[in-house]
């Protein structure tokens, strides 16, 4: 493929092939799904072909088993179109019985379930694709591994090459593959093109329930203004009535984010509920953010200077940006990206927790040093917070900057990490 840059997903589906029939592979649109998979398939269907498009969704009803024929691992791209393939593919794995059968892509969940009858248990492996982390569109050095900090090296080293006006550049860009081979101003442009084709039409094919644009619109700046935070349907609602000339509902409000998440524009962050030292409840809403940060500046209308002149709005979609290059990061150790809240408000923005108990406590600040202690104040009372007789303590305190010249180990033990270092 021309001008392919490796993704962290590559290694994933290669390894979870090796275990299962079959890969499906789900994210937005855009963000390089069916071109990883080009990359390891034996033989292609493109669903979706203009062409092909009818004769393919007639036969997947007639006799499904036909186009599961080719060299594997067979890539069936935008499966979801004919949910009935799931269970020919599901059934074709049970008698071939060997791995490594097929690879599905999917930019949506499908519309309806009616024609799947089997979860695919077994012989399913589920692999979460999104847009580039700043490691993959080349933008990081990728000098301090975050799987190496599990192992809490006593010294960590890095040069950071972004500045201020870079990182607002890459915030607004987003990690859509085309955009980053475009020249600048042109690779803005592309996170405007998704969210306009995410209001005028992919919202409504993800249940297909017609909705209006500008409703659409309106929706997605106020979730844009309530990135990061835990905010109820109720509070969007409020904010859409101070902030737009109409009102919506709590019931509009989650119909509309359900679609958004089934289309993979919304991926909320779940809350980590460790075992602390005193009884202090522990907030569990979810933390609301787009797949992506230039999402949200698009439906905010915001391009790299009105960050930099708005360092709170930035630091909102810097937050953002790190924790998607997060989530990219612990996919390939095995690990999952939560937030934690308690009821005095002790925050901390990102929990990276693995499979085998291991954990590290994550603190997103755009930069300086006043921001970077209070940073580690923060993750050292979280840490003198937990029951270490009851689950590990931490491996690792890490403070992600955006602006700052290198990555360090602070006296106290808290890593400092620009993010325009970090790697898997």
């Amino acid at each position: 493929m021309k001008n392919y840059k490796p993704r962290v997903a590559d290694e994933i589906l290669k390894k979870r092939l090796k275990g299962k029939g079959a890969v499906l592979i789900e994210g937005p649109k855009w963000c390089g799904k069916t071109t990883t998979a080009e990359q390891i398939a034996g033989s292609i269907l493109y669903m979706a072909d203009p062409e092909m498009e009818k004769q393919n969704l007639e036969m997947a009803e007639i006799s499904p088993k036909r186009l599961l024929k080719g060299r594997t691992p067979r890539l069936i791209d935008e499966w979801q179109i004919a949910p009935k393939l799931w269970d020919a593919v599901r059934f074709e794995v049970d008698h071939r019985d060997e791995f490594g059968q097929f690879i599905l892509t999917g930019s949506a969940v499908p519309a309806s379930y009616e024609h799947i009858h089997h979860t695919g248990t077994g012989r399913f492996s589920w692999l979460m694709m999104r847009p580039m982390s700043l490691y993959e569109s080349l933008d990081s050095t990728g000098e301090v591994s975050l799987r190496e900090l599990f192992e809490a090296p006593e010294e960590i080293d890095g040069q950071n090459m972004l500045d201020l006006d870079r990182l607002a550049f890459l915030v607004c860009r987003g990690g859509w593959p085309r955009a980053t081979d475009l020249e600048d101003e042109i690779a803005l442009e592309q996170a405007f093109d998704y969210y306009e084709a995410v209001v005028r039409s992919d919202i409504s094919r993800a249940d297909g329930i017609s909705r209006n644009p500008e409703r659409v619109k309106r929706l997605m700046r106020s979730y844009a203004r309530n990135l990061g935070s835990q905010a109820a349907n109720t509070l969007i609602c409020a904010d859409i009535a101070v902030n737009e000339a109409e009102t919506f509902d709590s019931d509009t409000v989650y119909s509309y984010i359900s679609a958004l998440k089934k289309i993979f524009v919304i991926e909320e962050m779940e809350a980590w509920n460790p075992n602390l030292r005193s009884k202090t409840a522990i907030r569990t809403s979810n933390t609301r953010y787009f797949v992506d940060p230039s999402i949200a500046a698009a439906a905010l209308g915001l391009g790299p200077q009105d960050l930099t002149a708005d360092l709170n709005t930035f630091g909102l979609l810097f937050e953002a940006m790190c924790i998607r290059d997060l989530r990219v990061f612990a996919d390939a150790l095995n690990g999952t990206v939560y937030h934690f809240r308690d009821k005095t408000d002790l925050e901390c923005d990102a929990v990276v927790h693995l499979r085998n108990g291991s954990y590290g406590l994550i603190e997103v600040k755009l930069g300086g040093d006043r921001l970077i202690d209070e940073g580690a104040e923060t993750l050292k009372k979280l840490a003198n917070k937990i029951d270490t007789t009851k689950m590990k303590a931490p491996a690792f305190l890490m403070v992600l900057i955006g602006v700052g010249a290198y990555a360090y180990r602070r006296k106290d033990g808290v890593y400092v990490v620009p993010v325009g270092c970090l790697r898997d």
